[in-house]
Formats: structure tokens, sequence, C-alpha cells
């Protein structure tokens, strides 16, 4: 067959990494299950040569928030499934794959609305930095684009089994430990450390077998180099969760 007929199938599709991630989230759990649900997650894209050029990104500080083609990179399986259990659904209902926002897909990609913050240079390096994120250390950025509002958001879109983000979050409360380790952190360090402790343990991060349940369980969610320890309280109507320390 002609090259220029070639189906795309019959080619391997090499993608190269435009940028890696450096990131408040260290692993997956603890992670806003979309971007947006906390404004307080910061990250910075380290971008790689040879596409590390300030000629590559001119006019985009005109844009308030960008699209990131990424990998889920910590997500990479052998073989994929067609169905999935998202946790929205409490993680007992099965969705098709191509239905759902779950990392776990054929080519493992992921697409992110975040918040542009500004490219700077830092220790030699081009680093695009940005907010309002969903993504983990290391993710490879595939791919950087501006969000276009008159053609991407559409007022008029539905969704019917997550036609409505999510409202059910709990209180939470920082104990005299947590307290006096947060006032001993640098601002400048840990950017909205307190609001994005408040959003990820608030959501309730918890497997969705677990979610909604009063138990003595100490869980830890590592954010910057810091592992967050809390737990979940039920006190008849009082549910609320506490953040033990921060360290």
């Amino acid at each position: 067959m002609p090259r220029h007929l070639a189906r795309p199938s019959d080619e391997a599709l090499s993608l190269t990494p435009v940028a890696i991630t450096h990131s408040c989230f260290k692993d997956k759990f603890g992670v806003p299950r979309q971007p947006g649900l906390t404004k307080h997650a910061h990250a910075e894209l380290v971008i790689q040569a040879p596409f590390d050029r300030e000629d590559a990104f001119r006019g985009l500080e005109t844009a308030s928030h960008l699209w990131l083609i990424f990998q889920f990179h910590e997500a990479v399986r052998a073989e994929w499934r067609p169905v999935v259990r998202p946790p929205r659904l409490g993680g007992n209902r099965k969705m098709g794959v191509f239905a759902s926002r779950s990392p776990f897909r054929p080519n493992s990609l992921g697409l992110s609305v975040v918040r542009n913050e500004g490219l700077i240079r830092k220790e030699g390096k081009l680093v695009l930095k940005i907010s309002d994120h969903d993504l983990i250390e290391g993710t490879p950025i595939l791919d950087i684009k501006p969000y276009l509002p008159f053609a991407d958001a559409l007022p008029e879109a539905s969704l019917g089994w997550a036609g409505a983000p999510p409202t059910e979050r709990l209180p939470v409360r920082f104990l005299e430990e947590a307290e006096v380790q947060l006032a001993g952190l640098s601002g400048d360090a840990y950017p909205d450390l307190r609001a994005l402790i408040e959003d990820v343990v608030g959501y309730d991060p918890r497997p969705s077998f677990r979610r909604g349940r009063d138990e003595e369980r100490i869980y830890g969610a590592h954010l910057y180099d810091l592992n967050v320890r809390f737990r979940f309280v039920t006190e008849e109507s009082d549910k609320r969760v506490e953040v033990l320390t921060v360290c």
C-alpha cells in the first residue's frame, strides 16, 4: 500500500514528551478526580529539549487556561478492558471505557484544563507554572494548547451519569500538632498548603468502597515532600476529617 494511503494502525505512533510534571501530588492517592476541584494545587512543567525555547511559547502568556494532553504513566497496562468502574458511581457500576474519564485506557492518554501561571527560567530550565490541576509527580506532558473560551466552553453540554460537580464535602479540622507544623512551613515552598489539604481530604479521597464510613484507620497523603496524616470521624450527626500531622 502506498505510504500516503497507509492506515494509522499500520504504523506505530511515537510520542515524545514536551514536558515532565513536578507536582504537589506525589502519588495517586488524594489527587482530585478532575482538574478544578481544587484551586490550590500548584505544579511546574519542566520543558524538555528540544522544545525548551521561549519562541515555542510566544503568545501563551495571553491564555488564562491551557489544555494539557498527557500520559497516565502509572496506569499503563499491557491489556485494556472495555468497561471500568467510575468512582463517581460508587465503584459498583460498570461503564464503557470510552464513556468515562478513567486512566485505564487503551493508550493511557489524559486531557485536563489547567490555569496558566506563566513561563519562567529556573536553574537554567524553562518551566511553565500551572495550578488547578490533577497531575501527579513525573506525569509526561505530550502537548500544550491554549483553552479557547468561545469554542471550548459549551454550557449546553451534558453527561447523564455525571452531570454536576460533586457537592458533598466534609468539614476539616486541624488538630493542635498539625496547626503548629503548618505554622512552621514556608508559604513560598508550600503555596496555599492549608487550602490544598482541605480540598484533598474534604472530598474524601478513600476508595469508593470505604467512602462515607467511620473507621479508626489513619490515612496519609503525600503533598510536596510532606506526609499529611488524617482520619475520618463520625459523632452522631457530626461527620468530619481531622488532620493529625503535616510533616
